[in-house]
């Protein structure tokens, strides 16, 4: 795809987060039709957009961040699988230093980048699997990752390391399936958040951010 950041905003529009509404996103009205044009783009196959969406886990996190900057004031952030860049916002928004987006799809990191700017912040937007890698961040931010057994043993490994490693590691996660059962988990805030009801089958989730401690 020749032109990423222009077709994000061709299929998006910029609107508030429902419980973040001092950010502003390029977000979709509807998923399965915006995932089949990213394929007929790209005439290839993608991966679902879940850039062009304010997921549960993301604004409960983000709305974590913004009420406790001092979380993040002045350090090295890492959003890991960034999706839209929310929680990345939230941290730059919040004063962190410096702040890297993390995902492994490229529209993903169009949307960071046209997110980033709608909300006049800096963010370094990177496209790459870092799981396997030694974590290097102060403070390592994650929303709605716990989507399949697979990808949640493999994030629960890097925050563990980096938590292991000193880091800050904070998850956002609305009850999904793979969630961890661990006891390095301490919830530290609770909301429930407005979503898009054609993905979540209801209108608000009830939200977690939860604190991975060293063990």
């Amino acid at each position: 795809m020749t032109d990423s950041r222009g077709f994000v905003r061709a299929h998006t529009r910029l609107s508030p987060v429902p419980l973040v509404p001092e950010i502003l996103l390029y977000q979709a009205d509807e998923a399965i039709a915006l995932w089949e044009e990213t394929e007929t783009e790209a005439a290839t196959r993608q991966p679902p957009p879940f850039w062009a969406f304010a997921w549960a886990g993301g604004q409960a996190l983000a709305r974590y961040v913004l009420d406790n900057p001092a979380l993040v004031g002045g350090r090295r952030v890492l959003d890991l699988a960034a999706g839209s860049g929310l929680v990345a916002v939230a941290a730059a928004k919040a004063g962190a230093t410096t702040v890297t987006a993390v995902d492994i799809d490229p529209l993903s990191l169009a949307a960071v980048a046209a997110n980033a700017s709608a909300n006049a912040v800096t963010v370094a937007a990177v496209e790459r699997d870092i799981l396997d890698s030694a974590p290097d961040a102060d403070v390592v931010l994650a929303g709605d990752v716990f989507y399949s057994r697979e990808m949640a043993q493999r994030m629960m490994a890097y925050f563990q390391r980096a938590a292991d490693g000193g880091a800050t590691v904070l998850v956002g996660d609305p009850g999904r399936a793979y969630l961890p059962r661990s006891e390095a988990l301490r919830e530290v805030a609770a909301y429930e958040v407005p979503v898009v009801a054609t993905l979540e089958d209801a209108n608000v989730k009830h939200t977690t951010v939860w604190a991975i401690e060293a063990v």
